[in-house]
């Protein structure tokens, strides 16, 4: 006769509610308990509530949580990276029979939106972080579901996240421009806090360390990470009689538009005068008048990876170990770049 539930709450000593809780990962369990619960069924073989290796749940329900805490990166500029996020989670999610859920959120508190999360019936949640700090990331560690963060990066949270591979995406395009005979390498960054914009440019330091480069604060320039913001803040540059070295790496591809479009006006040739690469292979960067060179990071694949993290997580429980996946990015050539 198959075991039930009845048979792991006697044999656990426990109530049917408490193992209910636990096998269906919600909190108000002592760990002892959860453990105990957990040994009980497995040596009872009760295999419905314990998924193994690719044996994930069906019927689940995943929430997507979009959130834009100050729209320099989450608005419409970015919205065909966000599509992909989704879509690679939702394409995922399918194969599994999972429900991917999206929420979106402007100008709310991490602590409200970790709230909205007991609220709403969900297994877990994917938390877009583009634009959330550390303390705000933090927050969602507290949440009554299992949750991932997607695109953001703080390592010495005990969190799982899912990523791009900011500093080697860096190393990758200052490596092109040393390929092509370029030692005055700028690095143009937003000038908004973004841990994905952090890294980068952290990347670009190393990496001119380690060509042994020169970085001043004369490398850096700092611009507001939108188009228009992008556009304005290099004109005033130029126009203040800033100068440009004749290579330079840009935060993202929004803001490598409005500062190339402002060069443009200034009489500056792209890649005559100074070659450009981006970040993130937007769908315009191949049609722009000078075809942009970039870093892609497969964002459906990110989407999918996040599922998979998320699935493990809420099969294991909050013992499993914290785990942080990065996704390689590949530099796509076009026409941004010339050789010395």
């Amino acid at each position: 006769m198959a075991t039930n539930i009845k048979d792991v709450a006697r044999e656990a000593g426990v109530s049917i509610a408490t193992v209910s809780l636990v096998f269906n990962r919600k909190p108000g369990v002592g760990r002892e308990t959860r453990e105990r619960v957990l040994r009980v069924a497995r040596d009872l073989d009760y295999r419905r509530a314990l998924p193994r290796g690719n044996d994930i749940p069906k019927g689940r329900t995943v929430r997507f949580l979009k959130i834009s805490r100050h729209g320099h990166t989450v608005n419409r500029d970015h919205d065909s990276f966000i599509a992909d996020y989704i879509a690679g989670l939702d394409q995922q999610a399918r194969l599994s029979k999972w429900t991917v859920e999206v929420n979106m959120f402007a100008n709310v508190r991490a602590e409200e939106t970790v709230r909205f999360l007991s609220t709403v019936s969900a297994d877990g949640a994917i938390v877009l972080g583009t634009e959330l700090g550390v303390d705000e990331v933090c927050a969602f560690g507290k949440a009554a579901i299992p949750v991932v963060i997607l695109d953001t990066y703080y390592g010495h949270l005990p969190l799982d996240f899912v990523d791009m591979s900011n500093e080697a995406a860096a190393f990758t395009a200052i490596s092109h421009f040393v390929e092509h005979g370029h030692r005055e390498i700028g690095f143009v960054k937003g000038d908004v806090e973004v841990a994905n914009f952090r890294l980068r440019e952290q990347g670009f330091v190393g990496a001119m360390r380690h060509f042994g480069l020169k970085v001043n604060a004369r490398s850096i320039v700092p611009v507001d990470a939108t188009f228009d913001g992008a556009y304005r803040d290099m004109a005033k540059y130029l126009a203040g009689g800033g100068k440009l070295p004749p290579a330079l790496f840009i935060s993202n591809d929004i803001m490598a538009y409005g500062a190339m479009k402002a060069m443009k006006e200034a009489g500056i040739r792209v890649p005559d005068d100074v070659s450009v690469i981006g970040f993130d292979d937007l769908p315009q960067s191949a049609r722009m008048e000078t075809p942009l060179t970039t870093i892609s990071v497969s964002k459906r694949d990110m989407g999918r990876r996040a599922f998979d993290l998320l699935a493990a997580r809420i099969a294991e429980g909050r013992d499993r170990p914290a785990e942080k996946v990065l996704i390689d990015g590949a530099l796509i050539v076009r026409d941004s770049v010339r050789s010395k």
